[in-house]
């Protein structure tokens, strides 16, 4: 039987001293409690494929860890579940409420990157989509970031409206993450529909912070790049 005590056992297997000096790069939460295990991410990646059937019990437990690569490991068990064909969508709905009942335990940009899609942007595809508006208005940066993450799901189905819709929302954020996401999704956006972007562009390149201008303009032309940035100068 697979549990959150053997996932931790599976990762201590895989120390590596050079590791510990890494995480702080990668950790911006301010819980203050995070350490870290000293476990390369490729590795905790693989052995979490492998935990994919944990149940939500034990995939708590582990979001319950002080240990970085241990909530790492929770959310990337709980993509693989929500991306499983087998997966009931009464499992479905336990992820998507577990990942809001312990927010508080994903709160950093690559924990919150690692499921919102899948778990948040999954469930809710062909739901009501208002949670997304209520986690944009979140004084919490990690759930405002995931209401404009989640929309990935939404676009690689082709429908990128809700993704512009809370890129309005949070386009002048005064947190990095929140700029930098949004300047990455309304990008990845614009590779289904580029009218769409172009769009959010001509409204607001002026007034968006200019790492949210830069990553949203990465993949236009040269020329496309030079006008638009031109405005933000202006």
């Amino acid at each position: 039987m697979l549990t959150a005590e053997g996932f931790i056992k599976e990762l201590q297997k895989h120390y590596d001293e050079k590791e510990l000096v890494k995480i702080d790069r990668f950790f911006k939460g301010n819980d203050y409690e995070t350490k870290a295990l000293g476990v390369r991410f490729g590795n905790v990646f693989a052995i979490a494929k492998t935990y994919k059937n944990l149940t939500i019990e034990e995939i708590e437990k582990l979001l319950d860890s002080n240990y970085y690569e241990v909530r790492m490991g929770a959310v990337t068990i709980m993509r693989h579940k929500a991306r499983q064909k087998q997966t009931t969508e009464e499992v479905k709905e336990q992820l998507y409420h577990l990942y809001f009942r312990r927010h508080d335990r994903i709160n950093n940009w690559d924990l919150v990157d690692a499921a919102a899609a899948d778990v948040i942007g999954g469930y809710l595809y062909e739901k009501d989509r208002s949670p997304l508006y209520q986690l944009a208005q979140s004084e919490n940066v990690w759930e405002r970031r995931t209401a404009i993450v989640s929309t990935h799901y939404f676009i690689k189905q082709g429908d990128v409206q809700e993704t512009f819709a809370l890129a309005e929302i949070l386009r002048n954020d005064d947190n990095e993450y929140i700029n930098k996401a949004v300047g990455s999704w309304v990008r990845e956006a614009g590779k289904k529909d580029e009218k769409a972007l172009l769009k959010f562009l001509e409204s607001y390149a002026s007034s968006l912070p200019r790492v949210t201008l830069r990553f949203a303009v990465e993949k236009l032309s040269a020329e496309q790049k030079k006008y638009y940035m031109s405005k933000k100068e202006n």
